[in-house]
């Protein structure tokens, strides 16, 4: 049986902190050791704080749901990001963190993703047609072409502009010239460092964030101009920027609401390309699957543009992607830290202890899940598959802290993939074969390359 293809891990035993940093800026996944497979937490210790990665569910449970607040994200996150994400509700915690979600969270509820469907409708659209021009059966660079459509996604749903529009271009540009320049280590991700000392972010990473900040807040601000004049459209941003915090009455003002747009268009953009494009190497790994999403899709929804109402119907487009999910999460860790000492399976961790969450080995944990390295959508319609995805999966964490794009992105993601294989019949080119790696989401170690020709002609 053909397996998905899965970074090796290294080799058991102990390795030095200089070692493992340069594993781990090479690929975060390989540079972990395969018992991470099997364990249900393991201890790494550095001369600066001591790590625990925690699969055991019930200790997920304790971390995310029951005590969460005694569980803050790790300001050793935003060590790499600060440059660009500023103060956004990625990077924040406590009181300030709430508040933000307050007013973040009325804005991705059910009724407004219906409101925000056609954008996302037109997104894919054009999605279909950029493909058409490079449907000719010669290897493309498919992430690049998921990381369009999903860049897309966004500044339609945000701020009602195409991706064609010169600062939308501009901002999606410039954001993959930061992901070049912004290595996913930096010092004081390491080195518990103060406050005054500085960063040493890289040159090129800071300008470019610079420069993602300045066309956001032109995009921002006019916004803001619109909203004043009543003339702004009904899209996410007015309806964020305009919706007030019920208990302090507050408002983003312009700057915070640069630091929001920034991590909506990190999240949002580059985990649903992440994820849309393993969905599409996964379909052409196993042609069968794929021509079953095909029969579903023009089963139900024929050539017509869908509406919202019909992506409840495409089960196994759904289930293809959930799977997806499972297998590549797009973030594949997260960090929180310890406020207090605390007890978990009988070892004492100590205050300001990184505690770290694996949905990449959660989902692939060997006492959790039945094949847990094979492709299998249909998996989640056994009682196993049903347990093991309801305490064992969380592409989108889980929680108080769970993401609140976590249904824009499923209704993202199977639209995406069902307009997608409608169109056009995707094959794996076999002298290019695709290589997860993971910085700061899970992405192919030379890029994901298929074949892509019109449906019903074979390449």
């Amino acid at each position: 049986m053909t397996l998905p293809p899965k970074p090796r891990a290294r080799e058991e035993g102990r390795v030095s902190l200089w070692r493992y940093t340069r594993l781990f800026r090479q690929d975060i996944l390989s540079a972990q050791p395969a018992r991470l497979y099997r364990a249900w937490m393991a201890e790494f210790r550095t001369p600066f704080f001591r790590s625990y990665l925690c699969n055991q569910p019930d200790l997920v449970d304790l971390v995310l749901k029951q005590r969460p607040d005694d569980f803050p994200k790790s300001d050793r996150i935003r060590e790499g990001l600060a440059p660009l994400l500023g103060n956004s509700v990625f990077v924040t915690n406590g009181e300030t963190w709430k508040r933000q979600r307050r007013i973040i969270d009325p804005s991705f509820e059910g009724g407004r993703l219906r409101d925000t469907f056609p954008a996302m409708l037109a997104a894919g659209q054009g999605a279909v047609a950029r493909l058409q021009g490079k449907a000719d059966g010669e290897p493309i660079e498919i992430e690049a072409e998921a990381s369009h459509a999903a860049a897309d996604v966004i500044f339609r749903t945000l701020f009602s502009i195409p991706i064609e529009d010169e600062v939308a271009s501009a901002v999606f540009h410039k954001f993959r010239e930061h992901q070049r320049a912004q290595p996913v280590l930096n010092l004081g991700a390491l080195v518990p460092l103060p406050r005054w000392f500085p960063r040493f972010h890289r040159r090129g990473a800071r300008r470019t964030a610079k420069e993602i900040r300045a066309l956001i807040t032109r995009l921002t601000a006019h916004r803001m101009t619109e909203i004043k004049a009543a003339r702004a459209p009904d899209d996410l941003a007015t309806k964020i920027m305009t919706t007030a915090d019920p208990l302090t009455g507050e408002r983003f003002d312009t700057e915070e609401m640069v630091d929001q747009v920034a991590i909506f268009f990190l999240a949002g953009h580059e985990t649903s390309a992440s994820a849309l494009a393993w969905a599409l190497y996964l379909l052409a790994l196993y042609p069968e699957w794929q021509d079953r999403v095909a029969t579903e899709v023009l089963a139900e929804i024929g050539q017509e543009a869908p509406d919202f109402s019909d992506i409840a119907r495409l089960r196994q487009t759904r289930d293809v992607f959930r799977e997806t999910l499972r297998l590549y999460p797009p973030v594949p860790m997260m960090v929180r830290e310890t406020t207090c000492p605390e007890r978990l399976r009988d070892r004492d961790v100590p205050p300001r202890a990184q505690i770290v969450l694996s949905p990449w080995h959660q989902h692939r944990h060997e006492r959790l899940w039945d094949k847990p390295d094979a492709f299998d959508p249909e998996r989640f319609d056994t009682p196993d598959g049903r347990e093991a995805l309801r305490c064992a999966y969380m592409p989108f964490s889980a929680g108080q802290r769970v993401c609140p794009g976590a249904g824009f992105a499923m209704i993202e993601g199977v639209l995406l993939l069902a307009l997608l294989v409608r169109a056009y019949r995707f094959d794996i080119v076999p002298d290019r074969p695709a290589m997860p790696v993971a910085h700061l989401t899970v992405r192919g170690r030379d890029g994901i390359w298929l074949r892509v020709t019109p449906r019903g002609r074979a390449v």
